[in-house]
């Protein structure tokens, strides 16, 4: 529930209860009490603080009512009975009970009404299309309305639906009233029933004197007589809504609508503001809306700027010069051969062009073209038929990859990727029904594979395929992805190269033949011409000849091959580079390590020589030129220590661990006292020794 203040229009407060509210009624002048019927059959009754108490009633309600003389709140329910809560008293009469002149069930009471000028109670019955009124005083019918059932069971509206085991047909072709209003004069009486009909009475009278069909079949959910505060409109409007549609007529003219409203949303009620043209529904929607009739009658004074606003919207709504007219270009003005108006009243310059009337546009466009309309038709006749050829000769499995028309390669990974994900997830289920099937109880794992299997039946996982948000990416071709630019390169390296990896085509077949046909030799003397000819070609050549056996592996470019050749050739004529080669010759001057002219694989072997011919680890020869040769080899197990290793073994302790600069960890101390300056240490500077503080430095650099 919430409560809105008018003065600020803000949310004042809101409460939350247990249940769903059917109904509700306001007890006093203000907001301070209201009495609420909720569908878990409980009457709440709450105050300014909140809740206040809660009682029962034997069957669902439907409906509630409240008597001011008497105190009584009356509860409808299903069934034939009303109950009565004294609220004076604080507890329940003795409910009313109603019966059907005919014999027929009551199966409930779906609407009171309290007449605000004599006090009658009037019941409107479900099962049978009569409206029975009671004397509150005596508490026993005074009256019955018997609704014309002939007339009221022609709808014109949608036929319902009956669900097999759960409708029956006495229940399908069984009446009701669903909405009741009084008029202040105590006379007229305006019913609507469950077939969207709407009927005034005069209770003197047992016959309608105005009879009004919705037009959709529903159940009328309120009706409401409108009267006071009218400037133009009139006393005498009536009110009836169903949940799709809100309409406003006079009482003397049934057949015509004074206004006709089509929420978005379905309704549940709705409220008109005694006295003003302001109506408030109450609907499935998030927000409550509003609407605002100015004919009806003014705006409330809470809400007084509504005034503004229509008299602004009346100035904008001025009626323009041209607005049944259209323009056109002075070429299409001669395609159309009306060029021979211009400078008459009917065609109208303006900027570039004219303004002609629209219906004279549309009757030349006609005699223009006749076949326009033909030539539309067979245009539209014509695409149907393409894609109903379409979908029968591609068809395909899944019903997502049917509508694609550009990315089919993407679309295709995304199946496979969607495959590949799917078939995990079986792979998944099933470990987990083996693992659960390993159990004791056997309960367990039928229940675990019968949940897994309603999951993966439920679940649709989302893809780009199926997302309506991504539809465009798959039909429009302004969208298509363009897999030859080096972006996409970039990004997808895997799918390019696996695109380069295909197989040959029938041109590069034929490509290839020729290639091959040409390092044959068929063409030599073409070439020999050439090769003549561009001997002094410059490095660029290569350039412009470079082959990549990578694009194309298996083929090979005679004409690079060729320049390649003469390249290498004039390169060996033009250097005077001593060839050696790569091996070492043993036959070769081995002994003479000081040639100039022998190679590094020569002295290597001279020198493996010497290493096999002498044991000694130092080895000096003298050149030729008065130099000298110097060759060891260093010891494996030596190092920078002179001592021997057997004396460097002698000297370790046992238990002791020598540190740098002298010192030792784990030496026993020696036994015998010590003197002052070995037991306290050094405590005077060194003598003779550099000192490496600041002062010593600054009178060094003065």
């Amino acid at each position: 529930m919430r409560v809105w203040d008018l003065d600020e229009l803000t949310l004042k407060f809101e409460r939350h209860g247990d249940a769903e509210n059917v109904d509700f009624i306001i007890l006093s002048d203000d907001w301070t009490k209201t009495l609420h019927l909720q569908n878990d059959r409980t009457i709440e009754l709450h105050t300014q603080s909140g809740f206040h108490y809660r009682t029962r009633i034997p069957r669902f309600g439907r409906a509630i009512a409240y008597h001011y003389p008497s105190c009584d709140a009356l509860v409808s329910a299903s069934g034939n009975e009303v109950y009565r809560l004294n609220l004076e008293q604080g507890r329940f009469m003795n409910p009313l009970v109603l019966h059907a002149q005919d014999g027929e069930p009551i199966l409930g009471v779906n609407c009171i009404d309290v007449n605000p000028a004599h006090q009658l109670w009037a019941f409107g019955l479900d099962g049978h299309p009569s409206v029975q009124f009671w004397d509150p005083r005596s508490r026993s019918v005074v009256g019955v309305l018997q609704l014309p059932k002939g007339r009221i069971a022609r709808s014109t509206g949608r036929a319902k639906v009956m669900l097999p085991g759960v409708d029956d047909e006495s229940t399908m072709d069984a009446l009701a009233v669903t909405a009741i209003a009084a008029r202040s004069d105590g006379l007229s009486y305006a019913i609507g029933t469950s077939t969207g009909h709407t009927l005034l009475y005069d209770i003197r009278s047992p016959r309608p004197f105005a009879f009004k069909d919705q037009g959709y079949g529903l159940p009328l959910k309120n009706v409401a007589w409108l009267e006071g505060g009218s400037r133009m409109a009139g006393d005498g409007m009536v009110l009836s809504a169903d949940k799709k549609v809100v309409k406003i007529w006079d009482r003397n003219t049934p057949a015509s609508n004074f206004v006709s409203i089509t929420p978005a949303t379905d309704l549940n009620d709705i409220h008109h503001i005694p006295g003003s043209g302001l109506l408030l529904t109450a609907n499935e929607g998030i927000k409550m809306a509003s609407y605002y009739i100015p004919q009806l009658g003014p705006a409330p004074r809470w809400a007084s700027f509504l005034e503004n606003i229509t008299e602004e919207m009346e100035d904008q709504s001025v009626r323009n010069v041209y607005e049944d007219y259209k323009f056109i270009e002075r070429n299409e003005l001669r395609s159309l051969g009306l060029d021979h108006l211009i400078g008459t009243p009917a065609l109208k310059p303006y900027m570039h062009g004219y303004f002609v009337s629209l219906k004279l546009y549309d009757t030349a466009r006609v005699i223009a073209n006749p076949f326009a309309y033909a030539e539309h038709r067979e245009k539209l006749v014509k695409e149907r038929l393409e894609k109903l050829a379409d979908s029968r000769i591609r068809t395909r499995k899944d019903g997502a990859a049917t509508s694609v028309k550009v990315n089919k390669a993407l679309a295709e990974r995304i199946e496979r990727n969607t495959e590949r994900e799917r078939r995990k997830e079986e792979k998944k289920r099933a470990r987990k029904a083996k693992k659960a099937t390993n159990e004791t109880e056997t309960d367990v794992a039928d229940e675990a594979m019968s949940m897994d299997e309603e999951e993966a039946a439920g679940e649709e996982q989302p893809t780009l395929l199926n997302d309506p948000r991504f539809k465009e990416l798959f039909e429009n071709p302004d969208f298509r992805v363009d897999e030859t630019t080096r972006e996409y390169a970039l990004l997808n390296p895997s799918s390019v190269a696996t695109n380069n990896a295909r197989g040959k085509t029938a041109v590069e077949d034929e490509a290839e033949e020729s290639d091959k046909m040409s390092s044959d030799g068929l063409g030599s003397g073409d070439e020999s011409s050439e090769d003549g000819s561009n001997s002094d070609d410059s490095s660029n050549a290569g350039e412009l000849n470079r082959h990549d056996p990578r694009s194309r592996p298996g083929q090979k470019n005679a004409r690079l091959q060729q320049v390649y050749s003469r390249t290498r050739d004039a390169n060996r004529q033009s250097s005077k580079v001593q060839f050696v080669p790569l091996v070492a010759q043993a036959d070769g001057p081995a002994g003479k390590t000081n040639d100039k002219e022998a190679t590094f694989g020569q002295r290597l072997v001279t020198r493996e020589l010497s290493k096999s011919s002498t044991k000694s680890p130092l080895t000096v020869r003298s050149s030729g030129d008065g130099g000298m040769e110097m060759s060891f080899i260093p010891s494996g197990a030596g190092g920078d220590d002179p001592t021997p290793a057997g004396a460097r073994k002698k000297d370790v302790r046992k238990g002791v661990e020598v540190f740098g600069a002298g010192m030792e960890r784990g030496v026993e101390e020696p036994k015998g006292e010590m003197s002052e300056g070995e037991r306290s240490g050094r405590k005077q500077r060194r003598k003779g020794m550099r000192s490496g503080s600041k002062n010593v430095f600054r009178q060094l650099s003065s």
